[in-house]
Parts: structure tokens; C-alpha cells; sequence
């Protein structure tokens, strides 16, 4: 197995603040992921649920998304793609707050 968790990523107040988590565990050798988890932590957003404002993750034997505390099925296609969308989703949601009032 390969397991990739990088050190937590803290997010400038001035660009929304928050934190970002992602661990990624594969099969070797084919590579395949058979556990993952991405988080966008953010408190002073979304107090519900450890603060997690926005998460994907396969925990509990199906894939799904938080989403302000609410939790849905989420169908996995590949990382690289859910990856993606994560990043777009949580800098949505992050430049909303800074936004906010403005």
C-alpha cells in the first residue's frame, strides 16, 4: 500500500481562511484507491461538524460528500477528477466568505 497524507495546508484569513486535509491511500501496484479522504476545515464558516465546511471521503463503505454538515452519497469516478472538483468547490466557497458583505 501507498499512503500519501500530506502536512495540513492553513489557508491566509485574507484568501478565507481555514485549513485543507487529504489523505490518499493505494493498492500497489496497480494503483487503485481504496481510501481517501479531502477536507476543507473552516470554523468561522461552518461550526457544525468539527468545522468541516466542505469534505469527500469512501469512509463507512460508500463514497460520500459533506457539505455543511450535511452528508450525501457522492458517486467516485477517479481522484484526479474528485481532486479537482474539491479544489474548485472549497475556493468557491472560501472567496464567498471573504466576499460576503461586500
Amino acid at each position: 500500500m501507498e499512503r500519501y497524507a500530506p502536512l495540513d495546508v492553513k489557508i491566509k484569513p485574507k484568501l478565507g481562511g481555514g485549513v485543507l486535509k487529504e489523505l490518499v491511500v493505494r493498492e500497489l501496484p496497480s494503483r487503485k484507491v481504496i481510501h481517501y479522504a479531502l477536507a476543507y476545515i473552516n470554523a468561522s464558516i461552518h461550526a457544525g461538524d468539527n468545522g468541516r465546511v466542505l469534505g469527500y471521503d469512501n469512509s463507512h463503505d460508500y463514497s460520500h460528500k459533506h457539505y455543511y454538515g450535511t452528508v450525501t452519497p457522492d458517486p467516485f469516478d477517479s481522484y484526479e477528477a474528485l481532486y479537482e472538483r474539491f479544489q474548485r468547490e472549497w475556493m468557491d466557497i472560501a472567496l464567498r466568505h471573504v466576499n460576503k458583505g461586500k
